[in-house]
């Protein structure tokens, strides 16, 4: 017999062991994992050592998005709590857009590719379609199939170098657009391939502005995957490449650097930095103020007005309650221009509320951002795991709004 073949059933690995083993690859000490979930360094030693039973619902969430876990039944090994928590529907879009992505341009036949001004315009045109539309993810999944098969054909077919490298970094800002159509769906071997690709055809380009958007959307990759340290080198390495001329190189330079120094902010407060997270965001909040005021980059959406929603996200992710909404209440939707994001930082000012425990407040804040973009709140892990942890309210009155507003974002679909 060889001893060496795995049991054909899987190891009945309980809880707290699952817990400890994530927690450890995440890189997270038993005491910031307590703080991320309002419980303390022993409470968490005591679920692992199995001393404290599998928590309840709402901690489990909780732990969840620490963690980062995707799935529930990662985290506990029970089948049944197959509930993903940060991935939504797939999109009825969805396919056209992974064959696009998947087609091969030598095989398209006769086919000339459009002028690459041409292609720029319609990046252009789609950049402002998605800020104005509520159903954004749909006009998206219709003009995407086109674009991303003309700007690859384009790349293509460029017949000299000057004209290649001005393809590619349109190639590189397609496959940036795609990534917000792509994202949060149950597409993440898509969605990684696309990043590639981006960071791939942005440094053939030679064009800062591109390798700033494709490094700013791998950074977020990497930390949504877990993996702060990759998404801290991503940030750090593109930093030190635009830094030395983005004062130099007009409003769209210093918004990228500028995204991108809030990004690394961003990643401190995920892992439990204070001291970096916000000095990170001192530092980009500088950066903005010298950018125009009625400036907004059409990428990132870096600007004077979303630093509030920033500083939200940044308390939010650091899991200071008070802090969250006191930064939320400065911070206004409205002076937001786009319709997603001004609903995604709506959904982080629920997120506020929702850490210091004004229940009502937060529903009413996801209501508002079902409003402005119903297909934000669709998609977003953080808006649904609220949802969630409300359906399971002691109050009949607050389970009832929660199962009204999971309804209205296709949650029992």
């Amino acid at each position: 017999m060889d001893h060496d073949t795995p049991p054909s059933e899987p190891q009945n690995v309980p809880f707290g062991k699952r817990l400890q083993i994530i927690r450890e690859r995440r890189g997270l000490t038993r005491t910031v994992l307590g703080g991320l979930v309002g419980k303390s360094g022993e409470w968490v030693k005591a679920v692992e050592k199995g001393r404290i039973d599998t928590p309840k619902l709402p901690i489990l969430l909780k732990l969840a998005e620490a963690l980062r876990v995707r799935n529930l039944n990662e985290l506990t090994g029970d089948q049944s709590l197959s509930v993903d928590i940060f991935t939504g529907p797939g999109h009825e879009r969805l396919p056209a857009v992974r064959a696009a992505v998947n087609k091969l341009p030598a095989l398209l036949g006769d086919r000339d590719a459009p002028p690459v001004e041409h292609l720029r315009a319609r990046l252009s045109q789609a950049w402002a379609a998605r800020h104005s539309s509520p159903y954004h993810r749909d006009v998206l999944g219709r003009l995407l199939p086109d674009l991303i098969t003309d700007a690859q054909l384009a790349a293509h077919q460029a017949e000299d170098r000057t004209t290649r490298r001005r393809a590619q970094a349109v190639l590189a800002e397609t496959y940036a657009l795609a990534q917000f159509f792509i994202a949060y769906q149950p597409a993440q071997d898509l969605l990684w391939r696309v990043a590639e690709r981006g960071m791939v055809a942005a440094q053939d380009s030679g064009d800062l502005h591109a390798i700033g958007v494709a490094s700013w959307l791998m950074a977020q990759a990497h930390r949504d995957a877990g993996d702060w340290d990759a998404a801290d080198l991503v940030t750090t390495d593109t930093v030190a490449l635009l830094e030395p001329r983005a004062a130099d190189d007009g409003a769209d330079a210093l918004a990228m650097h500028g995204s991108l120094v809030f990004e690394s902010g961003y990643t401190a407060a995920r892992a439990g930095r204070m001291g970096d997270a916000w000095r990170n965001y001192d530092q980009a909040a500088a950066i903005a103020s010298g950018l125009p005021g009625d400036y907004y980059h059409p990428v990132t959406s870096f600007s004077r007005a979303i630093m509030g929603a920033h500083a939200t996200t940044i308390a939010v992710e650091l899991r200071a309650g008070g802090e969250s909404v006191r930064q939320s209440e400065r911070a206004p939707a409205s002076a937001i221009p786009s319709r997603p994001r001004r609903a995604r930082h709506e959904v982080e000012q629920a997120r506020a509320y929702h850490l210091d425990a004004q229940h009502q407040a937060a529903m009413a804040t996801l209501e508002g951002a079902h409003e402005a973009a119903p297909e934000t709140i669709r998609y977003n892990g953080y808006a649904r795991r609220i949802v969630l942890e409300e359906l399971d309210a002691r109050e009949p009155a607050r389970r009832r709004r929660a199962s009204d507003l999971a309804h209205r974002i296709g949650m029992l679909t």
